[in-house]
């Protein structure tokens, strides 16, 4: 059964989460890609205020499609977080909380999840359709330039994710391909 969490999440809730826990999400995350956090990392080295607080927030993977009728966005499936592992642990350092994409993460990105009490969510791939039903709404919050990169603010509910890696470092991309192995 899911875990059901009304974000903004906290402390207690990313306790209490483990490595492979079903989870749905309602509330208001933040979306970016490769390029806004480039930018974000730009200001961070220049020891400039970013134009968002990530402060307890959770940022998704996404750069989603063209809304249909009736939809608040096109499909909006996960891009793959290795991408962003230059600067997630500059992120996690300023108190985002969590993160949402799909695939492995690195060593350094882990480790700045422990040491923040951070958790990653993986998104299923190849269901873009299914997870924009979730959106309700976004709003843009900067890089506007970017298009289908820049940061916006998704009203979500019951988003469909999985604890990837929790906030002891538990990772599922290193503990259940273990239990699959036929030789």
């Amino acid at each position: 059964m899911a875990k059901k969490i009304t974000l903004p999440i906290t402390n207690e809730d990313i306790k209490n989460l483990k490595s492979g826990d079903s989870v749905l999400l309602t509330g208001t995350i933040l979306t970016g890609r490769d390029a806004a956090h480039k930018r974000l990392f730009e200001l961070i080295e220049q020891g400039k205020e970013l134009p968002i607080n990530v402060n307890g927030e959770l940022i998704y993977y996404v750069g989603p499609a063209p809304a249909k009728e009736g939809y608040a966005v096109g499909p909006a499936g996960p891009t793959s977080s290795y991408r962003m592992d230059k600067y997630a642990p500059a992120l996690l350092d300023l108190g985002l909380k969590g993160m949402i994409g799909k695939g492995a993460r690195s060593k350094e990105v882990i480790d700045a999840m422990v040491r923040n009490k951070c958790v990653y969510f993986a998104a299923i791939g190849g269901a873009a359709a299914l997870i924009a039903k979730s959106i309700k709404s976004e709003e843009i919050l900067c890089y506007e330039d970017l298009g289908t990169e820049a940061v916006r603010r998704y009203v979500v509910e019951d988003f469909p994710c999985i604890v990837a890696i929790d906030c002891e470092g538990n990772n599922v991309y290193e503990t259940e391909p273990v239990k699959y192995r036929v030789f």
